[in-house]
């Protein structure tokens, strides 16, 4: 990548995430993950609390990107057909002909995924690996880009189903945004009130082509093979860690390598570093492995298996981490 193309696509990231700061209040750090997520074409889980900006960073960033945007309320009576589209007959041609569901979009948002069965849930996986869908035998292509970002509340808040874990897999990030300071908290509220209404409107800084050429930037990023193998040795040493029952799958060590890329680029910089794996650990391991059952009563969590694979595996020197330019 030149300097040129690297500065363009740099100040592009700067202004998404400056116009989408606009509307979600103090979250620059988690905003710049479910950035990179999307730059790395990969999908979001965001799990947190109720009023913590979920569905507000995911408007947000479908007004920014310029993307094409649909909202699916996950229900318990939430339908596969409801998110797929279906078959109607039409009286007129009398023929049958397909009617598109909220999965042919740009960016979905998949609000509360865990308030509706796992049956409904597992409609998503098609789409969000293969970027298709198929009903009664027959295939639809969904143009790119295609994301999803989901919304979940905590697996234990009352009325809600744990995500199966190959659905957890098809997220490249599960990010949770937390309380606001109390400053952060009185700059919502104040510029509530300077607006004078509820809805926020954000322009878009780029469109879809424009998403989809800076993804093909984030392509050409270096990643040194020490770098890789890095990748590899924190994914790999999860399924050898004393709390976890099965540790993250190969697709955790490929995201850790195309999510450090992306975050690489929102950095400014056209190579990873190992602090760019470090950065995208938690978001992108945490939630790809199990803990062994006797666990699930304790303080330990994916997170923090994820910091002591950190802590145990050696990071690569920078002088090695970095290829010659």
């Amino acid at each position: 990548m030149t300097s040129t193309a690297l500065a363009d696509v740099s100040r592009s990231c700067e202004q998404i995430l400056d116009r989408v700061g606009e509307a979600v209040v103090g979250k620059r750090q988690p905003l710049a993950l479910v950035l990179s997520s999307i730059l790395a074409g990969g999908h979001v889980l965001l799990e947190d609390f109720p009023g913590l900006g979920k569905t507000l960073a995911a408007r947000s960033f479908a007004q920014t990107l310029g993307l094409d945007f649909k909202r699916a309320q996950f229900t318990p009576d939430l339908l596969p057909s409801d998110l797929t589209g279906s078959f109607v007959y039409d009286q007129r041609r009398s023929d049958f002909e397909f009617r598109k569901g909220p999965l042919f979009t740009g960016l979905l948002l998949a609000d509360e995924i865990n308030r509706t069965p796992p049956k409904t849930q597992s409609a998503l996986l098609e789409a969000m690996q293969e970027r298709q869908i198929t009903v009664e035998g027959q295939t639809f292509i969904l143009e790119a880009p295609f994301h999803v970002i989901a919304t979940a509340n905590p697996v234990e808040y009352e009325g809600t189903y744990p995500l199966p874990e190959a659905q957890l897999d098809r997220f490249l990030m599960r990010i949770s945004f937390g309380y606001p300071s109390p400053d952060e908290e009185w700059d919502v509220v104040n510029r509530r009130i300077a607006r004078r209404r509820e809805e926020q409107t954000l322009d878009p800084v780029t469109d879809a082509r424009g998403l989809l050429a800076i993804q093909a930037a984030v392509e050409e990023v270096t990643v040194d093979p020490d770098v890789s193998r890095y990748c590899v040795a924190l994914a790999t040493a999860t399924r050898s860690h004393q709390h976890v029952l099965v540790g993250s799958s190969p697709r955790g060590a490929l995201g850790l390598t195309l999510a450090a890329r992306a975050y690489a680029v929102v950095s400014g910089r056209d190579f990873v570093i190992p602090e760019d794996v470090k950065a995208v650990a938690h978001p992108v391991l945490a939630h790809r492995m199990t803990l062994k059952p006797e666990l699930w009563m304790s303080n330990v969590s994916g997170a923090t298996v994820v910091q002591n694979v950190l802590a145990s595996v050696a990071t690569p020197s920078a002088r090695e981490a970095v290829a010659p330019r």
